[in-house]
């Protein structure tokens, strides 16, 4: 399309906001109540040169609004904002910045940390800033449906696209990394064979890097750092001719539709690049900085920072909400995914300062009849006032539980909890999630995941080595719950290994035999290290992609058969909680009892003894399926366990000592650190 033919602005409608195409032209709608003018800048398709400017002259309901007839797809554009330059009142204009459209489909270009993005700067950032595009792409699902796995039966398997197959021996050169990389049928059919029903993807809108990690060669990898809420990032795509980052996108999301996968996506809604008193004018803080992010009443020179990344988005403003929900509804509608997994979630509760179950995000989602039916996960803390906050989500939410985590850790690697507080934990939580209905799915259970230790290096450092990340190794978690076993980092004595494979398998299988949401930080099952770093959040290397080339396959394959055994008996991972046996066995399809190594239940002070960690639980069905007894000794000794009445047959040994289908009576011998799994014969 020649430039010289996009006509006039014609006035268009102030909705729906973002740049859509018609089929007959583009209509630009931007959310900017305080605003005096804003201009629409036409750039050439790289992006580099301006080629034309409109004025908007139309504003309704704070919104600007335009209309180009003959403007078509492909059009590369963003905007200028004027108005005052008073942070003392929360407004930051600055015509001369060249600005992102929040509902940009498609990010154009990559900010590098330019001194010139200062709000306070008079230098013009239209070369170098980051612009929208606008598409309008048909695109085939071929009739591939989504998953709609039951939460009960999910096992999450959180992972990052690019550092899932950059390293990966069978995936092409030119696809590792990529959208297309995690598409591939190797990827796939390592994670059907897994058992893996839901990816979690580390987070894959568009994202900036922090000026900071720019100046010493690094970058926000994980991704945590978002600026365009609607466009998938373009770092992720492969190139390929014929395909855009969406298309790939939903490439990918097809892919794993088609083997019973589903999709969620980690999604930063919490705050955004832009940073805060010193940080960059991209996007939002130039468009009207006053309505996008949460300002201090009293000096609103500065940013609410619950996120400790600088900024705050303010969901409390219903223009921001509403970019928020068009958001989610975009990715589950167009982009076909099935949940979000919601970074900083207390922060989109609090549409001021105090955070609430009930605040309009949390309506908002109960009522929508697309994002109520989707996965909602949330990472229940942030660092606001009260922002601890696991346990008080909406119901139909589930949450990270790192009470589990810290517990099962420390149960393990360092005999500390008691039983009563393990046993809390491996039943799902109750005191934590049993009201208003919910269910121990709503606990998220993990023992690793992104933001810490490996599971590797849980058992292999007793200290964080973060030395990479530039700051001195005072980031990153000081308390891990994690044990060298006698060597700090790599080992070569087969005594050290041997006990840190121990370790490995017993938590692993505690977390696959326990009650409510299992999910296993990709990479785990291969033996993943990352050095030490607990925090690699800037590591775009090696530190980071998983090494398929090393990958301790034994584990794997364990793991693998873990996941089996939890999806062959409904009674690891039932779905409602359960009763003590001294319950009448027909008001409940599963009833538990807490047994201890000489063979009766666990009562009494028995469960504050701080000497005691072997025990066993019997889940007793009422049906059709099989009861499972599970035994569990922690300790450094062996211990002589007293089955309960009947014959027993040996399904899985987290020590492999002794042969799966073995029979036992009477009694069973627990190695150190082991976990057992027997069900009636």
């Amino acid at each position: 399309m020649a430039f010289s033919d996009l006509g006039k602005l014609e006035p268009g409608s102030h909705l729906p906001l973002g740049a859509h195409w018609d089929g007959k032209g583009i209509n630009f709608a931007l959310v900017a109540p305080h605003a005096e003018s804003v201009a629409l800048c036409i750039f050439d398709d790289a992006g580099q040169h301006e080629v034309k400017r409109y004025r908007l002259s139309s504003r309704e309901e704070g919104i600007w609004h335009g209309y180009l007839p003959e403007a078509s797809p492909g059009l590369v554009y963003g905007y200028r904002v004027a108005g005052p330059y008073r942070p003392e009142m929360g407004h930051r204009f600055n015509a001369n910045k060249l600005l992102l459209d929040p509902y940009a489909r498609r990010v154009i270009g990559q900010f590098r940390g330019e001194d010139d993005f200062r709000d306070d700067s008079p230098a013009d950032t239209g070369a170098i800033a980051l612009k929208g595009q606008v598409i309008h792409e048909v695109y085939d699902w071929e009739g591939v449906a989504r998953p709609d796995i039951p939460v009960a039966e999910m096992i999450i398997y959180e992972t990052h696209v690019k550092g899932f197959t950059r390293r990966h021996p069978d995936v092409p050169a030119a696809l590792q990394g990529t959208y297309a990389g995690m598409a591939h049928p190797a990827v796939l059919d390592y994670l059907e064979n897994l058992g893996i029903t839901s990816v979690s993807l580390l987070p894959v809108q568009a994202r900036g890097d922090e000026p900071r990690l720019l100046k010493m060669g690094l970058s926000n990898y994980w991704g945590y750092s978002t600026i365009g809420f609607f466009a998938p990032e373009s770092r992720y795509w492969s190139g390929r001719p014929g395909t855009t980052p969406v298309s790939e996108f939903k490439d990918m999301v097809k892919a794993l539709h088609s083997r019973g996968i589903e999709v969620i996506l980690d999604v930063v809604y919490n705050h955004t690049v832009e940073g805060g008193r010193d940080g960059s004018m991209l996007s939002f803080r130039g468009i009207d900085n006053a309505v996008y992010y949460h300002l201090p009443p009293n000096n609103r020179a500065e940013y609410v920072d619950w996120s400790g990344c600088g900024n705050c988005v303010n969901l409390g403003h219903p223009r921001v909400l509403q970019l928020v929900m068009d958001s989610l509804r975009y990715w589950v509608e167009e982009m076909h995914v099935d949940g979000f997994r919601f970074d900083l979630a207390p922060i989109l509760g609090r549409d001021r300062e105090a955070y609430s179950p009930t605040a309009g995000f949390f309506t908002a989602i109960t009522q929508d009849p697309v994002l109520s039916r989707v996965k909602k996960i949330a990472e229940p803390w942030d660092l606001g006032p009260n922002g601890y906050q696991l346990g008080y989500f909406p119901p139909g939410w589930m949450e990270w539980n790192d009470v589990y985590r810290d517990t099962m850790r420390a149960f393990w690697l360092h005999q500390w909890p008691t039983l009563g507080e393990f046993t809390r934990r491996f039943a799902g939580s109750s005191d934590i999630f049993r009201h208003e209905g919910r269910m121990p799915s709503a606990s998220v259970n993990f023992i690793t995941a992104h933001d810490g230790f490996t599971l590797q290096d849980l058992v292999s450092y007793n200290h964080k080595h973060n030395e990479a990340n530039g700051e001195d190794n005072r980031d990153g978690h000081n308390k891990n719950h994690s044990w060298n076993c006698g060597v700090e980092g790599p080992a070569t004595g087969a005594n050290v290994n041997a006990l840190r494979g121990q370790y490995k398998r017993a938590m692993m299988a505690t977390l696959l035999f326990s009650q409510g949401t299992p999910m296993i930080l990709a990479g785990d099952e291969l033996g993943q290290t990352q050095q030490g770093n607990n925090n690699a959040y800037c590591q775009d290397n090696e530190i980071t992609w998983l090494n398929w080339q090393d990958a301790d396959t034994d584990f794997m394959e364990y793991v693998r058969e873990l996941i089996r055994l939890r999806k062959q008996y409904p009674a690891l991972g039932y779905s409602r909680w359960f009763e003590e046996e001294t319950v009448a066995l027909a008001n409940s399809d599963y009833t538990i009892r807490w047994l201890s190594s000489a063979g009766g239940e666990i009562s009494g002070d028995a469960w504050n003894n701080k000497s005691n960690y072997c025990m066993g639980l019997l889940i007793r069905t009422n049906g059709a399926s099989r009861d499972c007894l599970v035994l569990m000794n922690a300790s450094a000794q062996e211990v002589v366990f007293r089955l309960p009445g009947g014959r027993w047959q040996l399904e899985m040994d987290s020590d492999g000592e002794m042969e799966k289908g073995a029979h036992l009576e009477f009694q069973a011998l627990l190695h150190p650190r082991t976990i057992l799994l027997a069900v009636p014969r």
